[in-house]
């Protein structure tokens, strides 16, 4: 990331230590990135990771979190909004409140949060790139899926404002939207539901988290120059717009 500086490249990943996050963590250590997970738990002992505890619906707790990272690395070139949960299936008229606000609350205000922290650092300094992950629930919009299908489509509406607000700063600012991805996500879903989203896919099978990590490096490297404000499908075929 030559733009940034010819020193290592400094990566957070909030939520990293779920199977998305522990995907990019991997491919960021092959790639020569020192990376850094924001979360509750630790990841697996094979993903060299500075890991500092945060709970990211929390503004306190994602501040200390960048506090210690910038304390240790001095930067931070990239962020990657991994955390989230699918939450509950029910029918809207059924759906738990405070699951509906919980679910808002870890995929879209911990987006937020995360974002709020790393930018102006980031606009400081002239680079940055930032990642937020987002889901195809979020632009059709899932069935006995609301509160989930709701945050993913503010990710995509506050990843277009963020693009837009750092355009010409050096900043970018992009999100993908993923079909069903195989991890232990997905097992949040009732059999029932989880069989229906998969039967939306024509390539016939879930991704795998090796593939959105392989969108993430591009999405964070030099390479990704012109591209901010975006959406980046990896669906298998299933996004039509």
């Amino acid at each position: 990331m030559t733009a940034s500086s010819p020193e290592r490249r400094v990566i957070v990943l909030s939520g990293g230590s779920g199977g998305i996050g522990q995907a990019v963590a991997r491919a960021a250590n092959a790639d020569g990135a020192a990376v850094c997970v924001w979360d509750l738990q630790a990841p697996p002992a094979d993903i060299d990771a500075a890991v500092f505890p945060c709970d990211v619906t929390s503004a306190g707790s994602v501040g200390e979190a960048y506090r210690r990272t910038m304390e240790r690395f001095g930067k931070i070139d990239a962020l990657v909004n991994c955390a989230g949960i699918i939450g509950p299936t029910a029918v809207v008229g059924e759906y738990p409140e405070q699951a509906w606000r919980r679910v808002v609350d870890i995929n879209l205000i911990g987006t937020f949060l995360c974002c709020q922290a790393v930018v102006p650092g980031m606009r400081q300094r002239g680079f940055g790139r930032i990642v937020n992950l987002s889901s195809i629930a979020g632009k059709e919009g899932n069935a006995n899926q609301s509160a989930y299908s709701a945050a993913k489509a503010a990710v995509i509406g506050f990843t277009k404002s963020l693009g837009k607000e750092l355009a010409t700063s050096g900043v970018l600012a992009n999100c993908i939207a993923p079909a069903v991805i195989e991890t232990d996500l997905i097992f949040q879903m009732a059999d029932e539901q989880r069989a229906t989203v998969l039967s939306k896919i024509p390539m016939g099978r879930p991704g795998r988290a090796e593939e959105v990590a392989s969108m993430v490096l591009w999405l964070i490297s030099d390479r990704c120059s012109f591209s901010t404000g975006a959406v980046f499908d990896l669906s298998g075929g299933r996004a039509t717009y």
